[in-house]
């Protein structure tokens, strides 16, 4: 299997990987010895994770997921599919 997650850092920031064993990538990041983005925001916390039955799945919706704004990523992460459902549709529109 493999796995896209979110981690929610010490600064509030948003961090979106992929990995085959998410409690070892975990430790990776909490330990210091994951990417530097998250080593500088310690500490972190997983706070989303999808399943895939191959790689390629998992490494498409983690490009999809890192090209998400952050109210996107806060609606999946809070299961609000109607607040997904209208920030999808303002995609392209400026404010």
């Amino acid at each position: 299997m493999h796995f896209v997650y979110i981690l929610r850092c010490s600064d509030n920031s948003y961090y979106v990987g992929s990995t085959q064993d998410v409690t070892k990538r975990l430790e990776a990041h909490g330990s210091g010895q994951g990417p530097v983005f998250t080593g500088r925001r310690l500490p972190v916390r997983l706070i989303h994770q999808e399943r895939f039955a191959t790689v390629e799945e998992a490494i498409r919706r983690e490009k999809q997921l890192k090209g998400w704004s952050r109210a996107k990523k806060e609606a999946l992460v809070l299961g609000n599919l109607k607040a997904l459902s209208d920030l999808a549709a303002c995609r392209g529109t400026r404010r």
